[in-house]
């Protein structure tokens, strides 16, 4: 009778370090190894995916892309980006890289500077203005618009703009590249004809240029302005009020599927 009671204890001393060996055994393993770390790499990764998911705009170009005469500072640029939010419910991402004044001698040089490849090499869209200073420099060249005279204007903005549109294909293949025609601000000015002859020919020639690179569209904007140039145009009377920027965003917006 009296061995029972030291069996019963041994026995118990067993078992208690039986469960202590088996409580420490797990209490390493939750240290050691923690199931949670998988989840929140997951976590990350998703968050990753969707950023890259977004689509990135790139505006390159002059005081249009800048918005110059918008009252809200947004520009075509901007009241596109809030079109296609809407309509993709998606946000996007952009960076408008516009310069006003900006010629395309300067943005063709502009095109192959690092920062600007940079951006360009990761856009999905690319948005171009470029030219109303080439042909009308700043309301200067209204003096003389004679087919003589615009010859080598024409010529230097042909040339620029076929090396604008190739440097940005070197460093991105896959973008669609949107170039903005030109309108015309001085539709009502005795020489309309001749001017309006003029913005014609030229909007011509560069969606000819425009047409020889993949994925790169030309978008004519004449015609928008051309019935009542007087109501989507700014105080200057050359650059576009906020109506008139949100008509050029508005045929932009209608050529994108996204």
């Amino acid at each position: 009778m009296r061995k029972t009671p030291v069996i019963f204890v041994a026995i118990s001393s067993v078992i208690a370090s039986l469960i202590c060996v088996i409580g420490l055994g797990l209490t390493l393993y939750d240290y050691f190894d923690t199931p949670t770390k998988p989840k929140i790499e997951t976590t990350v990764k998703r968050e990753s995916e969707t950023e890259e998911k977004r689509t990135k705009i790139v505006a390159l170009g002059d005081s249009l892309t800048r918005g110059t005469g918008d009252a809200e500072g947004k520009g075509y640029v901007g009241y596109l980006v809030a079109n296609l939010e809407e309509k993709s419910k998606q946000k996007l991402t952009l960076s408008n890289l516009g310069i006003r004044g900006l010629t395309s001698v300067q943005l063709a040089s502009q095109v192959k500077e690092k920062e600007i490849q940079r951006q360009a090499e990761t856009a999905d869209i690319i948005l171009i203005t470029i030219g109303g200073n080439d042909l009308f420099r700043r309301g200067e060249g209204l003096a003389d618009l004679s087919p003589e005279s615009l010859l080598p204007i024409e010529a230097a903005f042909d040339e620029n703009l076929n090396t604008i549109l190739t440097e940005l294909r070197a460093v991105n293949s896959n973008a669609d590249i949107f170039l903005i025609g030109l309108y015309n601000p001085f539709i009502e000015l005795e020489n309309a004809e001749q001017t309006s002859k003029i913005v014609r020919a030229w909007n011509y020639k560069s969606a000819e240029i425009t047409a020889k690179y993949p994925k790169t569209v030309f978008v004519p904007t004449f015609d928008l302005f051309q019935l009542n140039v007087n109501q989507y145009l700014y105080t200057d009377q050359f650059h576009p009020n906020t109506e008139g920027y949100q008509l050029i965003a508005e045929r932009v917006a209608s050529l994108i599927t996204m």
